[in-house]
């Protein structure tokens, strides 16, 4: 149960709607429920503005089919990561509306309409090849009920490129920057703007990229000083906190 979920509670009890035994029913899980294989933090919402994600290595399509159902019953937005189509048939089995992103390897559910937004993300990709890790970012993003714009296969390697969406770049409120190879796009971007860069290194790259080591040291050590850093191929991460940076701008 998220935050408006709560309020709908309280006003249906309120109007006497709902029942007493009904509301009781629906509070005992909060704030949180317990599975036998998992602990599904239902006040997560509540605490972080932003609920509970389910990280799917590691378990099983049934597993993650449970804890995205219970999600999806507490009645908010549900965001699944680094998903199988294994998975995504099990989820859908069980909460039909759920939607797979193939290319960002995501299962979504939205509860209802999305909010409007005020100020906007942009997610930058080098190449075509980062682009599963740029779309992981824009749909964790754009779950978290922000409005997102995409600049794809704008690397450095072809600078005009870039330099053609510098007026859409610096009317962002925050800009996530996703690079492999040698990972130089994150500073060129941080020159050209006001706003918060957030630089994923991917591993995308020949021998010499170390799987990705190499994009993440040449953005660690960035003379641009707006720019900051996440994990190699974390493009959840740089979607959750380009999220939590916007929201801000909407206060």
């Amino acid at each position: 149960m998220n935050e408006n979920s709560l309020r709908e509670l309280l006003n249906s009890i309120a109007q006497g709607k709902t029942g007493v035994d009904d509301a009781i029913a629906r509070l005992r899980l909060l704030p949180f429920e317990t599975t036998g294989f998992a602990t599904v933090d239902h006040h997560r919402s509540i605490r972080c503005g932003f609920p509970e994600v389910i990280y799917c290595p590691g378990k099983t399509p049934e597993q993650i089919a449970e804890i995205f159902l219970r999600l999806a019953s507490g009645g908010g937005n549900v965001l699944a990561t680094r998903a199988g189509k294994a998975a995504f048939e099990a989820v859908a089995a069980k909460v039909p509306s759920a939607e797979f992103h193939e290319l960002g390897r995501a299962i979504t559910f939205r509860a209802g309409p999305q909010p409007k937004a005020h100020g906007h993300i942009a997610i930058v990709a080098a190449g075509t090849s980062d682009l599963p890790i740029a779309e992981e970012a824009r749909i964790t993003a754009g779950i978290l009920d922000q409005h997102v714009t995409t600049h794809y296969d704008v690397g450095v390697a072809g600078l005009h490129r870039l330099l053609a969406h510098g007026t859409a770049l610096q009317a962002a409120k925050v800009i996530v920057c996703v690079a492999g190879m040698e990972g130089a796009l994150a500073s060129v971007v941080g020159g050209l703007v006001s706003a918060p860069v957030i630089a994923v290194p991917t591993s995308v790259g020949y021998g010499a990229s170390f799987g990705g080591l190499s994009a993440l040291l040449t953005m660690l050590n960035s003379c641009a000083s707006n720019v900051s850093v996440v994990n190699i191929d974390n493009g959840f991460s740089a979607g959750y906190i380009a999220a939590m940076i916007n929201r801000q701008t909407q206060a």
